[in-house]
């Protein structure tokens, strides 16, 4: 029974944004993690076909048991090995065992096919199994230099810095690389597992996807800033951050569970933190004008969202839901855009913030480049930054400046980054992003002003029209200085 409970728990907390699965699974202190992963993560797979066989059996109104729970015990008990538990639940499983396993059978019958897994569209099948093992080095306590000379040691063969996505992929058990586009990233195959690792273990390297390392490497704030990580929990963003200023200056992390808080404040020890004010508090109520917050000018939000673009997360038989599955999507969706505004609205009104990172684990429009354009027109004061105009996936048009992933083109989980920056008075060109990585380590971005002109090409600002007409006759009076001085 403590299996089920504990996978029902772990679900329950990926859906709230409590933490990463493979994160909360090792975190469990469970007795057997490698079987509590795999019946957590294969219950997420087949979750939309387990919600079709629960509702067409009205299981949760003649059991009373929770969502979850009875996700995990009817997967067990048609998908999986057959139930294992004993007790009250194997009895009431085993009573309804005839219907589940007939509206399956139905289920098949329906979409003509023979085995379970063909229930499943094809990109839910194999989704993830491929994506290489990411390791972000801990630059608070060592270099990557000496995690790379420390993993030859034990038997790990380096090859060197990765010249494109290609090389990313198809990674031997011992082999390793340099990531193209992030600094302090490793790449390995995905049959390696480092939760038992001493680097981990001793914080040396923080197990991250790569898509997730995107919005503290792009907001990039300097040593001695003053920061905010909006909605923290469960921490490996606000550790990254740490990193890159170096633990000088202060960052404030919120969050509004004081469970999650808890955690993180474990993995920020681990991780070598020393510069972060951990609050337990919802970001909306925090005051702009505070005193703590007067000298804020970085703010990363990574708000609540449905988290469609995590692998794990990724289900759905092959048929299109039914249209009231797609209204209940729509309003779900509906209602976490306008939060995901409301987070936005309320980072960009910090009197002194001069760059907001947005990011969201999400596949979905509306929660990505809708909810920046309805932000953009709100503040005409802010305009987006084009980021590493060389990566392959970019937000959808008009906001190609934002940046996309996804298993396929980038072999990360599904995301989406947009970075607001603050106008000077005057200026009429988007900056190109400030600070690039080390040449060494990342694709070529291309030349200063080349970037700068794509850039000036693809104002994201509401007012275009205005800066258009700004711009004309900025021309036009630099032309009559020049007739000026030739005469």
């Amino acid at each position: 029974m403590a299996l089920y409970n504990k996978a029902a728990e772990i679900l329950d907390k990926v859906e709230q944004k409590r933490g990463a699965v493979k994160t909360l699974v090792y975190d469990s202190k469970f007795q057997n993690i490698k079987q509590l992963f795999a019946l957590v993560c294969e219950t997420q797979k087949y979750s939309s076909v387990i919600q079709e066989i629960i509702d067409t059996t009205k299981l949760l109104k003649e059991t009373k048991l929770r969502i979850n729970l009875a996700k995990v015990l009817v997967y067990d008990l048609l998908f999986g090995q057959g139930l294992k538990c004993g007790g009250n639940w194997k009895a009431m499983m085993l009573k309804h065992r005839s219907r589940l396993q007939a509206a399956l059978a139905r289920m098949k019958v329906k979409q003509k096919v023979s085995r379970n897994e063909d229930l499943l569209p094809t990109n839910v099948r194999n989704a993830g199994d491929q994506l290489p093992r990411y390791v972000r080095v801990n630059t608070l306590k060592t270099t990557l230099e000496d995690v790379i000379d420390y993993l030859k040691r034990e038997g790990f063969s380096y090859q060197g810095h990765a010249n494109g996505i290609q090389d990313l992929s198809g990674l031997s058990k011992n082999a390793f690389i340099c990531d193209l586009h992030l600094p302090n990233l490793l790449v390995f195959s995905e049959k390696t597992d480092f939760h038992d690792h001493y680097l981990y273990k001793a914080g040396h390297i923080i197990l991250q996807d790569k898509a997730s390392c995107l919005p503290a490497f792009l907001l990039n704030p300097p040593a001695g800033s003053h920061v905010i990580d909006a909605c923290a929990a469960p921490g490996n963003k606000t550790s990254h951050l740490a990193a890159l200023m170096g633990n000088k200056g202060k960052l404030f992390a919120f969050d509004l569970d004081a469970k999650r808080l808890s955690t993180m404040s474990t993995l920020l020890l681990r991780a070598g933190v020393t510069c972060h004010r951990l609050a337990n508090q919802d970001f909306l109520k925090v005051d702009p004008l505070g005193a703590d917050y007067k000298d804020v000018k970085y703010i990363l939000l990574d708000p609540s969202c449905s988290g469609s673009g995590m692998v794990c997360l990724r289900d759905g038989s092959s048929e299109q839901p039914e249209d009231q599955a797609q209204t209940q999507e729509a309003s779900r969706l509906q209602a976490l855009s306008a939060f995901q505004q409301r987070c936005l609205s309320h980072a960009l009104t910090f009197p002194q913030v001069q760059r907001v990172v947005y990011s969201t684990c999400s596949i979905h429009t509306e929660e990505n480049e809708q909810v920046v354009a309805a932000c953009l027109q709100q503040n005409p004061n802010f305009r987006l930054v084009r980021l590493l105009p060389h990566w392959p996936e970019r937000g959808l048009s008009p906001h190609t400046h934002c940046l996309r992933a996804s298993t396929t083109k980038t072999l990360t989980h599904g995301f989406f980054v947009a970075m607001f920056e603050r106008q000077s008075n005057g200026s009429q060109a988007i900056l190109s992003q400030q600070t690039q990585p080390s040449p060494s380590v990342v694709c070529p971005e291309g030349g200063t002003a080349e970037v700068e002109e794509d850039i000036r090409e693809e104002l994201c600002s509401p007012n275009e029209e205005q800066d258009s007409t700004a711009q004309k006759k900025k021309k036009r009076n630099r032309k009559r200085k020049k007739h000026t001085v030739t005469q």
